[in-house]
C-alpha cells in the first residue's frame, strides 16, 4: 500500500503511523498535517515516513500530494477534536472537520484512490442515560449535541455522500475515547497525569459520574488495519472496548498510580453540552473481521501514566499551547 495519513502528527494519527511501520514495513506512508497546536513533528521522530505540511482544506495541495506520491489509500484522522475548544470557537471545527473532509474526499475522487477510510467518533450519536443498558450500533440515529459532535456528524455525511454520488470506495470507523502515549495534554487522562505529576489540582466537571468508554490507541490502530484489509467497502464499523469509567474513577486511578492524594481533585463547573455517557456495540467488527481489544484497561492505564511520567520532555513544552482553561465556564 501507499498510504496517506491526514493528521498523522497528532495523537491517534502518529500512533497509527508507528503501528503501520511496525506491522507493514514494506508500505509507503506519507503524513499530511497542518501542525496546529495539537500536532507536533516530534511525534514522528525516528519514523521513515514522508511528510507534507498541509491544510486538509487545501484541495489542490492534497490532490497534487496524492498524485506525486501515487497514494492508493487515505486514512483520514485530521480533525479538531477537543469538545471544550469547540464551545469557544465552533467555526474552526466546522471548517476543519466538515469542509476539510469534503476537500480530502474531492482530492481522493480526482486522483482515484482505492480506499478512503474516515475516522469518526461515538459522539455523533449524542449521549445515553447513565442508568440505561442501551448501546449505540451502526444503525443508531445521529443526534449530536455539541459543535464538535455536529462537525464530525457532518463529516460522516460527506463521506457517505461521496460514496453514493461518485462511487468513492469508503469505509468509516466510529471509535470510543482513546488513551495512550503521545496524547496532547489537554485531554482528560494526560491532563490528569501531567497535573498530578506536578502536584497541581485535577479539574473534574461537576457531573463527576458521567462515563466514557475507554479504548487503548493500539487496539484502535489494529481495528483500522482490519477494516482496511478485510472490511466491506461502504460499511461503518464501531470500535470500542466495552470498558466504562467515570471521570472521577479516572482521576482516582491516576492519583493511585502516581501515589498522589485525593485532595488534588477539584470540582469545576460543567462544560456546556457535557454529554453523560457513550457506549458502542462492537458486534459487527468482532463477528465480521474477528477484531477484539487486547489491551487490558488497568494495564493500559498503568503503562500510559508511566509513559507521561517518563516523558516530561515531550509534554511539558506543549502545555502552553493548550487554548482552553477547564476551570472556568460560562454559558
Amino acid at each position: 500500500m501507499r498510504v496517506l495519513v491526514t493528521g498523522g502528527a497528532g495523537f491517534i494519527g502518529s500512533n497509527f503511523v508507528r503501528y503501520w511501520e511496525e506491522e507493514h514495513p514494506g508500505d509507503r506512508v506519507v503524513v499530511y498535517d497542518a501542525l496546529t497546536y495539537a500536532g507536533t513533528r516530534s511525534n514522528l521522530e525516528g519514523l521513515d515516513v514522508g511528510f507534507v505540511h498541509g491544510d486538509v482544506c487545501d484541495v489542490e495541495l492534497a490532490t497534487s500530494t496524492l498524485e506525486r506520491e501515487q497514494i492508493d489509500t487515505i486514512v483520514h484522522f485530521a480533525a479538531e477534536s477537543h469538545n471544550s475548544l469547540a464551545v469557544l470557537d465552533p467555526a474552526r471545527f466546522f471548517r476543519t472537520n466538515v469542509l476539510g473532509t469534503q476537500a480530502m474526499l474531492e482530492a481522493a475522487r480526482r486522483h482515484g484512490v482505492s480506499r478512503f477510510h474516515h475516522i469518526s467518533t461515538c459522539e455523533v450519536y449524542g449521549d445515553l442515560d447513565l442508568e440505561t443498558d442501551e448501546r449505540f450500533d451502526e444503525q443508531s440515529p445521529y443526534r449530536p449535541r455539541t459543535p464538535y459532535n455536529a462537525s464530525k456528524a457532518g463529516a460522516d455525511h460527506a463521506v457517505r455522500a461521496y460514496a453514493e454520488t461518485f462511487g468513492l470506495p469508503v469505509t468509516i470507523t466510529n471509535c470510543s475515547n482513546n488513551y495512550g502515549p503521545y496524547q496532547f495534554p489537554e485531554k482528560v487522562i494526560p491532563l490528569f497525569a501531567t497535573r498530578a505529576l506536578d502536584d497541581q489540582a485535577l479539574p473534574l466537571y461537576e457531573s463527576t459520574q458521567n462515563r466514557r468508554e475507554w479504548l487503548h490507541v493500539r487496539d484502535h490502530c489494529r481495528a483500522i488495519d482490519a477494516v482496511l484489509r478485510h472490511g466491506r467497502v461502504g460499511e461503518t464499523y464501531h470500535v470500542g472496548s466495552g470498558v466504562e469509567a467515570s471521570i472521577e474513577q479516572i482521576a482516582d486511578l491516576v492519583l493511585a498510580l502516581l501515589g498522589k492524594p485525593a485532595t488534588l481533585k477539584q470540582i469545576v463547573p460543567d462544560r456546556p453540552g457535557h454529554d453523560r455517557r457513550y457506549l458502542l456495540d462492537t458486534t459487527k467488527i468482532r463477528t465480521e473481521l474477528g477484531w477484539r481489544p487486547l489491551v487490558d484497561f488497568d494495564r493500559g492505564m498503568a503503562d500510559t501514566v508511566a509513559w507521561y511520567a517518563a516523558n516530561r520532555a515531550w509534554w511539558e513544552p506543549l502545555r502552553g499551547r493548550a487554548p482552553v482553561v477547564e476551570t472556568a465556564w460560562s454559558k
